[in-house]
């Protein structure tokens, strides 16, 4: 336990935290509704510039894990300067990119800033008087669901009043200065993890993802039947397999198979990548479908600003079932809970594929999809909680959140294959694309929910101690926010 001369300064912590989270945050989303700016001006196509998500999303899976468990060996003060550095360095990177190689490039390195998320928590741990954590746990993960809404709606003032790229030296500038503050404000971590951390896991885990992310994106120019996508294909299923099986024999395992294999783990954890494999694809596209000029036969011509508040309500109506989750889960419990949101979001998808005509449709399926969303999400943290032992609860919240990360980069790889199968000459999808997509994310909800069916039932009195020791505190952001839910101190 740290000293009371350690913690004096606490606030003072907890305010560079705050920054560093905020501005992971921000970098998740501020990109998403100008995708297809950066596609004109880098001059590459829709698939393509769809990995400026995807690679980011697949750089935080891989690194959110090893930061995190990297922090807990050598400190997490160190690695919080680490993620906050790359932060600043992939964003330099990407304000100065000329070509989408480049642009890829810097989103990976961006992707390691994952790491403030668990490191956060960590530090708030170590560091916050006892009764000050369960409150600044929920403040942080409430700011990580916060900016990501705020960068939808600052992307398109920011462009518009100067340019994309400044969606990059804005958060190169705050990084750097909470890089600065870091070193001389955060003390030195009093808690380390004895034991050698495993590299070949995080290997294994980055090839079996880069490979079939590689087939699903570009499964459409090569040839679905084609070498290279059979290939692909084949070999990510073999370093896949390795990656479960070195995982199991592994003593320090970036993801435990043990408990993956726990019929309450994997039913929720299954539910949690169909709902990050949907959601990030819709975020993904639904901006650019919005911004398609309407002598296309769809699309509104919306500028930056106006694709960006179409995706403002799902942040409003999330946060408020932050709100009012708690109440829901005492009453019908959180497994029904998932299924309903799941079958509301499911709805909401239904509404951008067959009726896109108006924007208040638009509006209206991206309030009714934050809904379900939150609620889902709100759950799945419960859910994961009362199925492990208190030991092992913030591993396997963060291992829930990381594996919804996962989803969303197969999601947006899988969108952008469908809804550019088939393309007009200036390289604009056909309007029956979005609506393939749109559908087919219908179903991944709906399967959603067949999968919540089956998870085994949770006693009310585990889901009520849980509820009254954290949702209380903390229930705003982690509902919205998907980040390490239920990580408390020892």
């Amino acid at each position: 336990m740290p000293s009371t001369e350690q913690r004096s300064h606490y606030q003072l912590t907890f305010a560079v935290l705050a920054v560093a989270v905020s501005a992971f945050a921000l970098l998740q989303s501020l990109v998403t509704p100008v995708l297809s700016e950066i596609q004109v001006d880098l001059g590459t196509d829709q698939t393509t510039v769809t990995w400026v998500l995807t690679a980011y999303l697949l750089s935080a899976s891989v690194f959110t894990p090893i930061i995190g468990r990297v922090g807990d060996k050598v400190g997490k003060e160190r690695m919080l300067l680490v993620a906050l550095v790359a932060l600043t360095i992939g964003s330099v990177v990407a304000a100065l990119s000329t070509s989408i190689g480049p642009m890829i490039v810097a989103r990976v390195i961006q992707g390691v800033g994952g790491g403030v998320l668990p490191l956060a928590f960590g530090i708030i741990r170590d560091e916050f008087p006892e009764k000050k954590v369960p409150g600044a746990v929920g403040i942080i993960a409430s700011l990580a669901a916060v900016g990501a809404g705020i960068g939808l709606v600052l992307a398109g003032p920011i462009v518009e009043t100067l340019d994309y790229h400044w969606l990059f030296w804005l958060p190169a500038i705050v990084t750097a200065l909470a890089a600065v503050a870091a070193k001389i404000v955060v003390p030195t971590s009093p808690v380390r993890t004895p034991g050698k951390i495993s590299v070949l896991p995080a290997v294994l885990l980055s090839a079996w993802l880069v490979a079939l992310l590689l087939a699903l994106s570009e499964g459409r120019n090569w040839g679905w039947t084609s070498g290279r996508v059979l290939g692909l294909l084949v070999a990510a299923a073999l370093l896949a397999v390795a990656w479960v099986f070195v995982e199991e024999n592994s003593e320090s395992p970036l993801i435990d198979m043990k408990m993956m294999r726990l019929p309450a783990v994997w039913t929720t954890n299954l539910v949690a990548l169909m709902v990050g494999f949907a959601m990030y694809a819709c975020f993904g596209f639904l901006p650019q479908f919005t911004q398609t000029p309407s002598q296309s036969g769809y699309g509104f011509g919306a500028s930056i600003t106006e694709s960006g508040l179409i995706l403002l309500p799902s942040s409003v109506t999330m946060f408020a079932m932050g709100l009012l989750s708690g109440t829901f889960v005492r009453l019908i419990g959180p497994k029904t809970v998932v299924v309903i949101g799941s079958l509301i979001s499911a709805a909401s998808m239904a509404i951008l594929a067959l009726a896109h005509d108006e924007k208040w449709q638009l509006y209206l399926a991206s309030a009714v999809m934050g809904v379900g969303i939150g609620l889902v999400f709100a759950c799945l943290s419960n859910l994961i909680v009362a199925a492990v032992p208190p030991e092992q609860t913030g591993v396997a919240s963060g291992m829930n959140a990381n594996i919804r990360t996962i989803g969303g980069s197969i999601g947006a790889a899988v969108m952008a294959s469908i809804v550019t199968a088939s393309v007009f000459p200036n390289g604009l999808p056909h309007e029956s694309g979005y609506r393939n997509g749109f559908l087919m994310l219908t179903g991944v909800f709906i399967v959603a929910a067949a999968v919540a069916l089956i998870i085994p039932k949770v006693g009310r009195d585990v889901i009520e101690e849980h509820l009254v020791g954290e949702v209380e505190h903390a229930e705003l952001g982690m509902v919205a926010a998907g980040t390490l839910v239920g990580d408390k101190p020892e």
